[in-house]
């Protein structure tokens, strides 16, 4: 390994995204030589590289896959190697350099370093983690505590970092983070004050081969947690309690599905109960769908664990909005409403859609199709929609499903997300649907950065299609 404190001394960046860039500047700004590496080469990438090399930091575009020979030019100066969560931990250049003693970790993990001294509330699950994440955040920020949020929401871990350094991190309450299972894995030594698992099931079975090792790296948050929150809905997770580091279960109804009472839990009446007292009234939280139950039981708990009484709880969750790209009502025209779930990556997010909003639907779905069970998610199609209009890479891979499904509903495949959207539009009428829900079920890269450019895409499809009405 080489020795850090000498002056050729290089810390390796891999990926130009919004982590690769953040943790770049975050080394960049404690003195540190500085080296971005991106597989990739397009103008939005040459746009970047040029800014950051203003910046001081040194990006080289390779416009080809990772290799271990990439590292050759300095293998004897690197003092790090930061990877980004786009970046598979498995990667074999990886394997290689670990295998020459060189250090390596993920972003969180770098940002981590600088801010561990901070208490900290690290939330993980398949679904629901970004709408804890931010109704967590909400609560906090209202009763009055410094707070930041980050890592696979908002902003990278290593921005917050760089954000209070100039105050030598000292000026925050709690981090609320959002951790993805790339994140954990190449993480291993962020250990939360508070960890939240909001659900489970297989996703990213691409990456990581199997739902076993998938567990694996979700429990291992957990298991570093000091406080550990489940939430005893969902069946995986409690069909897994034995093996589970104890903690605090919550649930939506008084017996769980193995049958342990959760300390926290809703009443026949609709009322939140820890323990044998009665917190407030569930109806407070304003977004719909048993999930949001479930997500707000979760944070009820973490902020019980941090000290808020019930009432302050209560008065701040009545004001929390649904988030962007997560069920989000984009209004209505005449009597058809409009839904942006851009964020239903998955199909067990899609399903949890289609049960939320005024049915019947019509489904707009497709991008990238991932591995695991559609079975359930056609089930669902099946008794929520009048039809669904399919778009991107794995359209008629979905729509060959469908139809050995037997579904009886339109089937109609389109290009791109926009003919899909007047399509959906034009099904509706003819099938006196109550609403359009952009939820795909698959990932967004065939045709877009992220979920999050998806959706954007969508709501400007519906204001267009609004204005003209």
């Amino acid at each position: 390994m080489p020795n850090c404190n000498q002056a050729n001394q290089i810390h390796i960046i891999l990926g130009l995204g919004s982590s690769g860039r953040s943790a770049a500047k975050l080394l960049k700004s404690e003195g540190k030589n500085v080296l971005v590496l991106e597989n990739d080469s397009n103008q939005k990438l040459i746009n970047i590289s040029h800014k950051l090399r203003s910046e001081g930091i040194n990006v080289i575009l390779l416009d080809k896959p990772l290799h271990i020979n990439n590292f050759t030019p300095w293998i004897e100066s690197i003092c790090s190697v930061t990877v980004s969560p786009g970046i598979d931990w498995q990667h074999i250049a990886l394997k290689e350099l670990r295998y020459k003693n060189i250090n390596i970790h993920g972003e969180v993990e770098l940002a981590w370093e600088r801010l561990k001294h901070i208490p900290s509330i690290g939330i993980t699950g398949t679904n629901g983690k970004t709408t804890v994440t931010n109704m967590l955040h909400h609560v906090l920020k209202l009763n009055n505590l410094n707070t930041d949020m980050g890592g696979n929401i908002g902003k990278a871990l290593s921005y917050v970092a760089l954000e209070n350094k100039k105050n030598n991190y000292q000026d925050l309450n709690w981090l609320v983070l959002e951790l993805s299972s790339y994140q954990i894995e190449s993480s291993p030594k962020v250990s939360p004050t508070i960890g939240i698992w909001t659900t489970f099931t297989p996703d990213h079975l691409e990456r990581h081969k199997n739902i076993e090792t998938y567990f694996k790296i979700k429990r291992s948050l957990l298991e570093k947690s000091s406080i550990r929150i489940y939430n005893s809905d969902d069946k995986y997770l409690s069909s897994k309690r034995k093996e589970l580091p104890k903690g605090i279960w919550v649930g939506t109804n008084q017996q769980s599905y193995y049958s342990q009472h959760p300390k926290f839990w809703i009443d026949e009446k609709g009322y939140i109960i820890e323990d044998k007292k009665q917190l407030f009234h569930s109806s407070i939280l304003k977004i719909p769908g048993k999930h949001n139950l479930q997500n707000l039981l979760l944070v009820t708990a973490a902020a019980r664990e941090i000290g808020l009484d019930n009432s302050s709880i209560a008065t701040s969750i009545s004001s929390f909005k649904s988030i962007p790209h997560r069920l989000e009502y984009l209004g209505k025209v005449n009597s058809l409403s409009f839904y942006n779930d851009s964020k239903a990556t998955n199909y067990d997010s899609s399903i949890t859609g289609l049960k939320s909003i005024p049915f019947p639907i019509i489904l707009l779905a497709g991008g990238i199709q991932k591995d695991g069970d559609y079975l359930p998610w056609i089930k669902q199609i099946k008794q929520s929609t009048n039809g669904i209009v399919l778009f991107g890479l794995s359209a008629n891979n979905l729509k060959e499903a469908l139809l050995m499904s037997a579904y009886t509903g339109e089937i109609i495949v389109k290009q791109n997300l926009e003919e899909a959207t007047l399509a959906s539009i034009d099904i509706a009428k003819k099938t006196n649907s109550k609403s359009i829900l952009l939820s795909p079920a698959c990932a967004s890269f065939d045709q877009y950065q992220n979920y999050e450019e998806r959706g954007d895409h969508f709501k400007k499809l519906v204001q267009n299609y609004r204005d003209i009405k």
